[in-house]
């Protein structure tokens, strides 16, 4: 595509998330005119609130069994935990990571706004007093917490908040039942605060395979969550410096802090995109083509805020495919089959493919694999985790359609695995595999 000299760029990115720059950082690359416009620090919701501080303090929790551990292996340790060391850490590598995005998009050659960008045209972006022509806009805006109308809801945090709490609270409860509700409960839990899980449904996980969310709720139970099924938080009140939340059920609850994990809309306020005419879906996301083009031919929009998989690379992989797209020549699109994910939970969550209830409905005629088994780790330790794996297989082809594992190590056991997926093992090809032992990911290619 030949450049465009009309505009002052060939590319305005709205966001520089990790979709965003990713889109940026490719056009830039093949030599065309790039801006982005982020009122926030670079590097978008996994980088600087989500899934990079969320996993580092994952890895804190994770000393507590370790510790618990060490023991049987002829360590003698004296641990104690300081918040607030772990917080000015985890605050330093963030801002680690925000110089490099800007690093890469500086030398890049990409062009950085700060302020927030409004559409105020299908080819044009004011920003601050300035207004920004391109010959293309994407948006990359990413997505932000929710929280319910509820009385008192004022007084809860949500996952933002619970990222830079300046104290550990002694007692914490939580409204949700979804990755991010379960990830603070397990990281909160570890950290020695007493935590109660309060989820309307049974059990928690919904969307994950049934016989993975039974396991993983109950090895939440057996780590000292205090998991409310069946119940809602329908008002919260201050209680001199504690909250106290009335539930559906009839119970309350008095703890030090409440945190809402119900889930996230995408970040759509004042883009200008009613009166520029990009249409929305009625959960307020940007209605795209397989193109990743909205309604307005001239823009774009990828990640969260118009995509069903709220996940980073697949925010990435739109931006990449569509930038290459767009100035490069390429026909690449991103494929939404066997896409791995990972709740970075303590038991770890890690999943592929279908589960047993979408691939009967898909397939037909299935087999389903399973093993529960205590991890090497702790087998000689008082840590009585186990890990369990689930396999599904369409019996006709033979073809592994689905893979669930929730123990040690999950999600690095199931990447390599859903290369394999993604290329069309077969269980025959599994069982021929050699496994390592001893490791826990060798459990899959012995699933008899």
């Amino acid at each position: 595509m030949s450049q465009n000299t009309s505009h002052e760029y060939d590319l305005i990115v709205i966001g520089a998330g990790s979709g965003g720059v990713r889109a940026a950082r490719i056009a830039a690359g093949l030599g065309r005119r790039v801006a982005i416009i982020e009122e926030d620090k670079v590097g978008g919701t996994c980088v600087i609130r989500g899934c990079v501080p969320k996993k580092l303090l994952a890895y804190a929790g994770a000393y507590s069994k370790s510790f618990k551990a060490a023991p049987a292996f002829g360590w003698s340790v004296q641990a104690g935990f300081n918040w607030k060391t772990l917080k000015a850490n985890k605050d330093a590598e963030i801002s680690r990571l925000n110089r490099i995005y800007l690093k890469l998009l500086a030398d890049s050659g990409v062009e950085l706004f700060t302020g927030h960008g409004r559409l105020t045209g299908p080819h044009a972006v004011a920003v601050g007093h300035k207004t920004l022509t391109a010959e293309h806009i994407l948006i990359a805006t990413g997505s932000h917490t929710v929280c319910p109308d509820i009385p008192g809801i004022e007084l809860a945090i949500d996952s933002d908040g619970a990222l830079d709490l300046d104290e550990l609270p002694s007692s914490l409860a939580i409204k949700g039942g979804g990755y991010i509700a379960v990830e603070f409960a397990s990281i909160l839990n570890a950290l020695g605060v007493n935590v109660h899980l309060v989820y309307r449904n049974d059990p928690v996980l919904r969307g994950f395979d049934m016989d993975l969310r039974v396991f993983a709720q109950q090895a939440y139970r057996d780590n000292g969550i205090n998991v409310i099924n069946h119940a809602d938080v329908m008002a919260v009140k201050a209680v001199g410096e504690q909250k106290e939340l009335a539930l559906s059920n009839g119970q309350s609850l008095v703890v030090d802090q409440f945190l809402c994990a119900t889930g996230r809309r995408a970040n759509t306020r004042d883009l200008g995109l009613h009166e520029v005419g990009v249409a929305v879906r009625e959960d307020g996301k940007i209605l795209v083509n397989r193109e990743q083009q909205t309604s307005v031919s001239s823009i774009y929009a990828v990640g969260d805020v118009c995509n069903d998989y709220n996940l980073t690379p697949v925010a990435i992989k739109e931006g990449h495919l569509l930038a290459e797209r767009l100035f490069g020549g390429g026909n690449r699109y991103p494929e939404y089959d066997n896409l791995p994910t990972a709740v970075f939970s303590t038991p770890e969550i890690a999943t592929c493919g279908f589960t047993e209830e979408q691939a009967k409905a898909e397939c037909g005629e299935i087999e389903v694999y399973t093993s529960t088994f205590r991890p090497m780790k702790y087998a000689m330790s008082d840590v009585p985790d186990k890990t369990f794996i689930k396999l599904i297989v369409h019996k006709a082809s033979d073809k592994v359609v689905g893979l669930h594992i929730a123990g040690l190590d999950a999600a690095e056991i199931l990447q390599g695995f859903a290369a394999a997926m993604k290329a069309g093992i077969t269980k025959e090809r599994l069982d021929a595999t050699m496994g390592i032992h001893p490791t826990s990911a060798e459990e899959i290619v012995t699933l008899r």
